[in-house]
């Protein structure tokens, strides 16, 4: 009997020291891991061809008997050469080996078998090199098995220098070959009614396929597990959060939510009165809040989170603002106590905490967080050490979810007794992309903007047509400092000589790389300052520098000048891309702005025009035209409507890199499913999840599948599903 299955450890089907090999090539450990490494596409041995008659360049598969087999040393380099001569009966070649003298024991002269291998052509002579053969002692046995094989599709991996396609096609045969039965995670009557595959019969299909016909229906079948295992995993991951009670979280007549929107200097948006309700009904809820809350650069989510935080302060509950970065951190804190103003403020007490405050400072405001006197806490990594506790956190607010890791999130939450929480982006998800990976939290949406948005006009400065234009940016900029504004300049690293980036940029696998020099980065923050001191039109004007690496009193510093207008123009790397709003910053140059993703260079552009004065931003690229590093910063010049550049953006990079960390780690990552192709696929696989789990909530009924979700999706993947 079959001694493994598909949850068994690698090393027990294929042997430690090869099982260790592909976990490091690979990140797989179970046999259900080897078995979702799948083709990336398949080969064809071509048809029987006589000797006399083969195609250079092509592959073809010969039945021959072997003449001879000499080895000699190799003449220009180390190493040895193994030359054989085999003949048809008509016509002869040769077949070379380089460095496997080893194979003289097997084709000896006489010997006959098949043959495959790609046509080249050396000294005038046709030749294999490091040919496919299988060795038979019998010609009629040979022919017939020659026939199948020339028909049968080739599967070729992803491979590695060091464990090659052919070796994984050998490994995962021989798995295949001891694997036991394997359990079905599709209900029969929804495999009937597809049409679908037994899971057994996919796995063989899509890694053995005997012909071209037996490999679509092993994709649809295996395409339609993983969407229905993912989508599975996210409305149980939704029961969970159900099933738990939460601390209700009502606002007040006459409290502190109401007193807060009666010192509103402004109208409420339509989108931010509709989210903001949506959130106020989350707050007493029998269950806790776990929603996220998308809106463009400037919408205004960030007074929808602070109405919310009122609410829940309102029963002497915390509400806890974690941010990526400290220059954010401190930028949210001044933010809230001054939409607070001088009368709540003092009440609620808005405090921050970060890693890099002086010690006595950081001790004061643990404790002021300690005790329950600070109602609203807005912090980094800092909110996540041991030594940080809260009286009574009853609200979670993460913003920029994808800087985050699953662990950090859910140290936060676990300070709390089933805390509501609160997710925050700015970078707007098609919908696909949110089903399948923020399927388990309830998604609104922030369109509208606030009255009094100058708006934004972008252009791309084409340095590889237009040189001159590099000049007439840095025009540009001063023209607007003269009228009395500021402006951002951001590079991708900090120094590019000694290729310092400041944090990971979005540059996507497939910028320009057509030399070393191309591919490199040419402007760094260090390098644009030494430039900006040396031009004539910026004698007098005051130009600062910012990014990553500087000390965290010396950013905030930085931003606190430029936000005074003590800075005319601050040139940082992606530390600025996200909460920073200076109202007289007008212009944005981004430079080298191919290197940057389509989000990422609409969360820059966003931090100008932000106030009444009409923004200004140049893209400025060397990239060719009709390359898609172009296309990304043409698409972004071409339109403000981030949730347009969402779906530019999914369909100019697919979903690998739109999706980026959000599946952690090699089990929840996506294999056949395809976000853009498969959006109608997602929708069917969750309708069909939503029914199985209404009448079957414990997947007792259902083997198969709860099987498939522990393999799948273990404790960090079920949280790593939720990540942006």
């Amino acid at each position: 009997m079959p001694g493994f299955s598909l949850a068994s450890r690698l090393d027990g089907a294929i042997g430690g020291k090869t099982a260790t090999a592909f976990e490091k090539a690979f990140s797989v450990k179970t046999v259900g891991e080897l078995l979702e490494h799948y083709p990336r596409r398949y080969a064809r041995r071509g048809e029987l061809t006589l000797i006399d008659s083969l195609p250079l360049g092509e592959p073809v598969t010969i039945v021959a008997e072997v003449v001879s087999a000499n080895e000699r040393r190799m003449q220009n380099r180390r190493g040895s050469l193994l030359e054989v001569v085999i003949s048809d009966g008509d016509g002869r070649m040769s077949l070379t080996f380089f460095n496997q003298p080893w194979r003289l024991k097997d084709l000896t002269p006489g010997r006959r078998g098949i043959f495959s291998g790609k046509v080249g052509e050396y000294r005038r002579q046709t030749q294999l090199t490091n040919p496919d053969y299988e060795l038979f002692d019998d010609i009629a046995e040979a022919r017939a098995e020659a026939e199948v094989t020339a028909k049968r599709p080739i599967p070729i991996y992803p491979a590695t220098s060091s464990i090659p396609s052919t070796l994984v096609q050998k490994t995962i045969s021989l798995v295949l070959d001891g694997l036991g039965e394997v359990d079905d995670p599709l209900p029969d009557d929804v495999r009937a009614r597809r049409g679908l595959l037994p899971a057994r019969a996919a796995l063989e299909q899509i890694h053995r396929p005997e012909s071209d016909d037996d490999i679509p229906p092993a994709i649809a079948t295996l395409r339609m597990h993983e969407a229905f295992v993912l989508q599975t995993a996210l409305l149980q991951q939704r029961q969970f959060v159900r099933a738990l009670s939460a601390t209700k979280r009502p606002a007040a007549p006459g409290g502190l939510l109401e007193r807060f929107d009666a010192i509103l200097p402004f109208e409420l948006t339509p989108d931010q009165q509709s989210v903001g309700a949506q959130l106020e009904a989350d707050l007493v809820a029998d269950w806790p809040m776990n929603r996220l809350v998308q809106g463009e650069v400037g919408s205004g989510k960030t007074l929808v989170a602070l109405r919310a935080m009122l609410q829940v302060a309102e029963s002497g509950g915390q509400s806890a603002l974690i941010a990526p970065t400290e220059v954010l951190a401190g930028q949210h804190l001044r933010s809230i106590a001054r939409m607070l103003g001088p009368e709540l403020a003092p009440e609620i007490m808005p405090t921050l905490l970060t890693g890099q405050m002086p010690a006595a400072e950081r001790r004061k405001a643990a404790l002021r967080v300690a005790s329950g006197q600070a109602r609203i806490v807005v912090g980094t990594h800092a909110l996540l050490s041991a030594t940080t506790t809260f009286a009574d956190l009853g609200f979670v607010v993460v913003d920029e979810q994808h800087r985050f890791g699953v662990d950090q999130r859910e140290a936060l939450r676990a300070k709390g007794s089933s805390p509501h929480t609160l997710v925050l982006t700015a970078t707007p998800i098609p919908r696909t992309v949110a089903m399948t990976v923020f399927g388990d939290l309830d998604v609104s949406t922030i369109r509208t903007m606030p009255a009094g948005r100058a708006g934004i006009q972008s252009f791309v400065a084409p340095l590889a047509e237009k040189p001159a234009w590099f000049a007439r940016v840095w025009d540009r900029v001063a023209e607007e400092v003269a009228l009395g504004r500021q402006a951002f300049v951001v590079c991708a690293a900090i120094d590019s000589d000694q290729l310092t980036a400041d944090e990971k940029t979005d540059e996507p696998a497939d910028a320009p790389a057509a030399s070393a020099e191309s591919a490199r980065t040419r402007w760094g923050v260090v390098q644009v300052e030494a430039l900006l001191t040396r031009l004539p039109t910026f004698d007098g004007i005051r130009v600062q520098i910012l990014h990553g690496k500087m000390p965290s009193d010396e950013k905030d510093a930085v931003m606190q000048a430029f936000a005074r207008g003590d800075i005319d123009v601050l040139v940082a790397t992606t530390v600025i891309e996200v909460g920073v709003d200076v109202p007289n910053a007008s212009t944005m140059v981004i430079l080298e702005a191919d290197r940057f993703g389509v989000s990422q260079l609409h969360q820059l552009r966003g931090r100008v025009g932000r106030g009444g004065l009409p923004g200004l931003c140049l893209l400025v690229t060397e990239a060719s035209p009709g390359t898609s590093a172009r296309a990304r910063v043409e698409a972004v010049a071409a339109t403000l409507d981030g949730f347009a550049l969402a779906e530019v953006d999914l369909d100019l990079r697919g979903e690998g890199d739109v999706l980026g960390g959000a599946q952690s780690g090699a089990r929840s990552s996506l294999r056949l499913l395809r976000v853009v192709t498969d959006a109608d696929l997602i929708t069917e696989a969750r309708a069909e999840g939503e029914r199985l789990l209404a009448d079957d909530p414990g997947l007792l009924r259902h083997p198969g599948l709860a099987a498939a979700l522990e393999r799948r999706v273990g404790v960090e993947e079920r949280a790593a599903l939720a990540k942006s």
